[in-house]
């Protein structure tokens, strides 16, 4: 498993959906579900959708991080 280090001076602004798992420790594929129109448990950070691709910008994922260390 390949960890990822996010780094605020990165040149990499947009993260693809296994970047995104392997920074979260999760599956690739519970963020997939999470993410469809219809998911019955959205993902809590919104992808941008390049053509068919998913992307996530890296700032909406550091927040993320920010806001789980803030409730725990």
């Amino acid at each position: 498993m390949t960890y990822y280090k996010i780094e605020c001076g990165s040149p990499k602004r947009l993260l693809t959906l296994e970047e995104v798992a392997a920074v979260l420790g999760i599956s690739p594929r519970t963020i997939y579900n999470g993410t469809g129109r219809k998911a019955k448990n959205p993902f809590p950070i919104k992808p941008r959708r390049v053509g068919r691709l998913l992307r996530f910008d890296i700032r909406d994922v550091e927040s993320y991080i920010e806001s789980l260390k803030d409730a725990a």
